[in-house]
């Protein structure tokens, strides 16, 4: 865990830091593929750009909505840097509208434009989970293994690894297969079947799980239900461009 990084008077924010360099990373490939794609690369960059600030704008007014009073105590909380400060389910709803906005005012087509930004999604899925890796959460389950690490007090799986391990090989198999031709779409879904079939297998080892009264794993079902909506949408799109 590093959730702060002190540089002389300097405590950075090891989390954000992590999420945004996976953004960068995950730009400059998405960027240098676009054109195989069809998708200008100034329209890839400016449409994360306008989904970012959606997001952040989205995330702080549907925190403030929430808890306005904080807010009119302190006014300049509004404009605070505290990542605390932010609600995550306004921020992906306005980041989704922002991004519908942009795209349909740039006449970007859909299945090319996702395909394109397959690098983007698969480096930001490896920034959140050393994200989460640093501030630490995502640990693993008790495990008596020669492998197994010590935390909370506890000799656990290293969750976070086997997660960080999966989302690198998820990288490198979408850039490989990047490189070939594939109807529109069929990049993007095979990123998003091969993201849920690595949370179908590593949601096994983490402590963290939402559980039902039944003890089954709501992250591995929702991954069960992904995988089958994504396989059908593949085959639909490879239907379709026969």
């Amino acid at each position: 865990m590093l959730p702060v990084l002190q540089l002389g008077p300097f405590a950075l924010q090891v989390p954000g830091m992590v999420l945004l360099a996976s953004i960068w990373l995950g730009l400059q490939l998405s960027e240098s593929r676009a054109d195989k794609r069809q998708v200008n690369s100034e329209n890839i960059g400016n449409l994360v750009l306008v989904t970012l600030l959606a997001a952040l704008l989205g995330a702080r007014i549907g925190y403030a909505l929430r808890f306005p009073q904080a807010f009119l105590e302190h006014p300049s909380g509004l404009i605070s840097l505290n990542p605390g400060l932010l609600g995550p389910w306004a921020a992906s709803a306005a980041a989704l509208l922002g991004a519908l906005v942009f795209a349909q005012r740039k006449d970007m087509s859909l299945w090319p434009s996702l395909d394109a930004l397959s690098p983007l999604f698969a480096s930001l899925s490896l920034g959140l989970t050393l994200s989460s890796a640093a501030s630490g959460q995502g640990y693993g389950a008790p495990a008596q293994l020669p492998w197994a690490i010590q935390l909370w007090g506890a000799s656990r799986h290293p969750s976070q690894i086997y997660e960080a391990l999966a989302a690198v090989l998820i990288l490198l198999v979408v850039l490989r297969r990047g490189k070939k031709e594939a109807a529109p779409g069929v990049l993007f879904m095979d990123l998003v079947i091969y993201s849920a079939g690595a949370r179908l297998l590593l949601e096994a080892f983490r402590a963290e799980s939402h559980l039902l009264p039944n003890g089954w794993r709501i992250e591995q079902m929702l991954a069960w239900l992904i995988l089958a909506a994504a396989f059908w949408a593949r085959h639909q799109r490879l239907r379709l461009a026969s």
